[in-house]
């Protein structure tokens, strides 16, 4: 898994960094991700993209000055559905996904702790009954070690900079949307107090 002691005291430190990370941003409390998932707190959806266009200007970086190689896992469509299914249950039941469960964890809460075991036995399960999953996987087709780049044909970094552009973007629209849907807002438009004041003014 790791190529030298080097590698595993980089991924300890950067993790330990991503997770002081997601609890600064409060996106390891309960509350903050049940908010994203009813469309009222955006604050998670801004983390991840933010770490996503990061990570991959930091990766890509990293691989073309000769520091890191990627390591791509092959594209199965039905493991990738089915895996998704699984994580949208567990994060909808639970309130977490895996890194914002370490995290809300080490904070002490106990339903964050429940999700980690629970990580932890799913994965024992698959790892025990990964020759009964290995067909389930493969039902769709293997696409091999294929990235978005690669199959639009592009460059990584056209795709970094869309990226890095789009993702802007689409945080100000859900920024601009959580304004409109406000009970402030919804009251104005309806003729509220506020706006029968205005009317008079």
């Amino acid at each position: 898994m790791f190529e030298s002691a080097e590698q595993m005291v980089l991924g300890l430190v950067t993790g330990i960094a991503f997770g002081f990370l997601l609890q600064k941003g409060r996106a390891a409390k309960y509350q903050v991700i049940l908010g994203q998932l009813l469309l009222k707190d955006w604050s998670v959806l801004k983390i991840m993209t933010t770490a996503i266009v990061v990570g991959a200007i930091g990766v890509y970086a990293l691989v073309e000055l000769g520091l890191a190689r990627l390591d791509i896992w092959p594209f199965q469509l039905a493991a990738a559905l089915v895996g998704a299914v699984f994580f949208g249950i567990g994060i909808a039941v639970i309130g977490y996904c895996p890194g914002t469960g370490m995290a809300g964890a080490g904070e002490g809460s106990p339903d964050a702790m429940v999700g980690v075991l629970g990580m932890i036995t799913g994965a024992g399960i698959y790892v025990a009954a990964y020759n009964w999953f290995e067909p389930l996987a493969l039902a769709l087709g293997d696409f091999g070690k294929v990235t978005v780049p690669e199959w639009l044909g592009i460059s990584p970094w056209t795709v970094i900079v869309i990226l890095s552009v789009g993702i802007p973007v689409a945080l100000w629209f859900s920024e601009y949307y959580k304004r409109d849907l406000s009970p402030e807002h919804t009251r104005d438009l309806r003729g509220g107090p506020d706006s029968a004041r205005a009317a008079a003014a």
